[in-house]
């Protein structure tokens, strides 16, 4: 699966995008950003809230809820603001 990720949570995981093999364990968006904080240091202070964090999956927004897909595309976004 491909993991691209925006603005500071980028900034904060210290990657723009990456591949992964997920365990058989994460089977939805929330179960990956659990997953995501407990990989090192960047991950976690980039999902210290994970609430916050808007997910695309083959660039769709999802739920946290959502079911992930065998392979694809998962973008996390921070929060978006207005201007």
């Amino acid at each position: 699966m491909k993991l691209v990720y925006f603005a500071w949570v980028r900034e904060r995981i210290g990657k723009e995008a990456e591949e992964v093999s997920l365990p058989g364990t994460v089977k939805t968006v929330s179960d990956l950003l659990q997953w995501l904080k407990d990989r090192g240091e960047g991950y976690a202070a980039a999902l210290e809230h994970p609430q916050v964090i808007r997910v695309a999956v083959d660039r769709q927004h999802v739920d946290h809820n959502a079911e992930l897909p065998e392979d694809g595309e998962v973008a996390l976004f921070p929060p978006m603001t207005g201007g």
